[in-house]
């Protein structure tokens, strides 16, 4: 913590470098750059807050949840068996399986 010798120490050379004039505005912008910091700090611990109510929830395991059915049910209706392949190995077979057009010359 800062004593009062110190504090008289720092507000002298406050006054040395910037001028009697200067250290109101000065003052006002290292108040206001500390305001944002503390907002900015505040936003982000609320979204830390969301983000593992979220996860707590299960809202983001029920999307690749459903993601997953998605990929199943396409692959099933392509006569292409999902069991024990990853998401990526069934976009794969998924890609292969459907037909592309062929583009005219």
């Amino acid at each position: 913590m800062i004593g009062p010798n110190e504090l008289i120490i720092i507000l002298i050379i406050g006054v040395l470098l910037f001028g009697a004039n200067k250290l109101p505005e000065l003052a006002r912008s290292i108040g206001k750059a500390s305001g944002e910091f503390k907002k900015a700090q505040r936003e982000a611990e609320m979204e830390l807050i969301e983000f593992e109510r979220n996860l707590r929830e299960g809202r983001y395991q029920n999307k690749d949840r459903e993601k997953r059915e998605k990929l199943e049910e396409m692959a099933k209706s392509l006569n292409i068996n999902p069991e024990g392949k990853s998401d990526d190995e069934l976009l794969d077979e998924i890609r292969k399986a459907i037909p592309r057009e062929k583009a005219e010359p």
